[in-house]
């Protein structure tokens, strides 16, 4: 062989590394992970991504075999979707006579600002025991405590979900700052985690200032800092 086809096969070589390196960087996309594409999703009553279909669907199985009837509350939202309980709750909110940045605290307590929603990844889910008695309201951390009608599925999902790739993302650990305590809220870490790692390397700051969202000219620097700092990454260790 040439020196020079040696050379221009090698560099050949490189390029493609590079180029599937650049490949596996960039996976997912800023609007993937501000759920403004159209992924592809796996499920009927919910809807996640392959590798956390396939896991849910195992540990839905496994949970049945105890009595347990996974129910998915939610899972994949879009970013419209995510907007429409914005826009819902914002406007109950103030019409209660809320001041906006006011409203705007009293949503973050449980809901994400649009593009900043864990669930808009196809890795998280709402979940309840579809064979326990069903309260009015379904997701009140005090129907998962004491006798609440999914305490006792809440002790088997401490005690199995892990081993299924699926973790609580807001818990009840003393000093965690953001969102309220969710023991219905699971994520599966190992697509998560790496979205997460990618979410971080976007310019939020940007992306959220220059929204129009209800309240969005409430989204100072400080505001958005400290949301970030708190809401997003204030979670449990096991998905960060």
């Amino acid at each position: 062989m040439l020196r020079r086809d040696f050379i221009g096969i090698s560099t050949l070589g490189v390029i493609g590394i590079l180029s599937s390196f650049s490949m596996l960087q960039s996976k997912f996309s800023k609007d993937d992970l501000m759920g403004k594409n159209n992924p592809l999703l796996f499920g009927d009553e919910h809807k996640l991504r392959k590798e956390a279909h396939e896991a849910f669907l195992k540990m839905k199985t496994e949970a049945l075999k105890s009595g347990f009837r996974i129910k998915v509350v939610s899972s994949y939202r879009s970013y419209a979707h995510q907007n429409k309980i914005w826009e819902r709750k914002y406007k109950k909110f103030t019409k209660k006579g809320l001041s906006p940045i006011n409203a705007i605290q009293k949503i973050i307590e449980y809901s994400t600002i649009p593009g900043t929603s864990r669930h808009h990844w196809g890795t998280d889910l709402d979940i309840v025991d579809g064979n326990a008695r069903q309260p009015k309201r379904l997701l009140l951390a005090e129907n998962f405590e004491s006798d609440g009608p999914f305490c006792k599925f809440k002790e088997w999902m401490d005690q199995y979900a892990n081993t299924f790739g699926f973790h609580l993302v807001y818990t009840d650990k003393k000093n965690r700052k953001g969102f309220k305590y969710e023991p219905w809220h699971y994520s599966y870490a190992p697509l998560s985690v790496p979205m997460l790692k990618e979410y971080q390397k976007l310019d939020i700051t940007t992306e959220l200032k220059k929204t129009e969202l209800f309240g969005s000219s409430f989204f100072t620097e400080s505001f958005i800092k400290q949301y970030i700092t708190e809401n997003i990454l204030d979670i449990n260790p096991k998905l960060t």
